[in-house]
């Protein structure tokens, strides 16, 4: 089984972190997949990075920007929705699933405080990553100069092509610099929105690291919606200890 991990967030020894790829096989219970087979795939993503199933927290996803402090009672069973998740609690690992949109790992190492994002192009025009950082702040008094982003592998410019509605939606947003134009098509940079929103928001140039791997370009490796239509979820996971 493989796992990406991050190498910026690798210096610290505290953290248990990574990407899944198909290689883990699905691991969303919401896309007509046999609900044993992802449990299964669970609990071997579970032995292979030392935690304990149920005290995995998920999320129920809504492309929206609410972010949940997870707790001690949160578990497995009980996903959160929403499309965010921070906690300082240790052994509870946070999850976020994907198949083109952006999984963003968060690690505050003065307050060590973690959280987990999913940006899809919903979530980046509505300034998660925004939203993400006021909760560091105001609920764990996180200065934002502490904190680490990995974002893991997403669509890339090269295959994010959208209408002309959306583009429409960006320029309304000032938002339209992460759009390029190319033979009458519109191509969509999510990492440009994602990197200004958090330069723009405190993070430190050097506190940030982008995958350079596109998911629709690579669906040998990673689940893509774009490019297979009806397909499974690889994550990025991130837990303290």
């Amino acid at each position: 089984m493989k796992i990406i991990q991050s190498n910026l967030l690798n210096q610290f020894p505290n953290l248990t972190q990574g990407f899944t790829t198909k290689d883990n096989g699905n691991i969303a219970f919401h896309v007509n997949d046999n609900k044993i087979k992802v449990i299964q795939n669970h609990k071997k993503l579970a032995k292979l990075l030392s935690y304990k199933l149920d005290s995995l927290v998920h999320m129920k996803q809504v492309h929206k920007t609410e972010v949940k402090i997870v707790k001690t009672r949160d578990n497995f069973y009980t996903p959160l929705t929403c499309d965010a998740l921070i906690t300082d609690k240790k052994n509870i690992p946070l999850m976020v699933m994907v198949a083109d949109c952006a999984p963003l790992l968060f690690y505050d190492v003065k307050k060590e405080v973690i959280a987990v994002v999913h940006a899809g192009r919903a979530g980046s025009f509505k300034n998660i990553v925004k939203a993400t950082l006021d909760s560091f702040k105001d609920d764990f008094d996180s200065n934002i100069d502490d904190v680490y982003v990995s974002i893991g592998p997403s669509i890339k410019e090269c295959c994010y092509k959208v209408g002309s509605e959306v583009y429409e939606q960006a320029k309304s947003l000032e938002l339209n610099f992460a759009i390029s134009k190319k033979e009458n098509s519109y191509f969509l940079n999510i990492f440009q929105i994602l990197h200004k929103q958090l330069v723009q928001n405190g993070v430190k140039e050097e506190n940030i690291e982008f995958s350079s791997l596109c998911t629709s370009c690579n669906t040998k490796e990673f689940f893509s919606y774009r490019a297979e239509g009806q397909t499974g979820r690889f994550c990025g996971l991130l837990m303290l200890s």
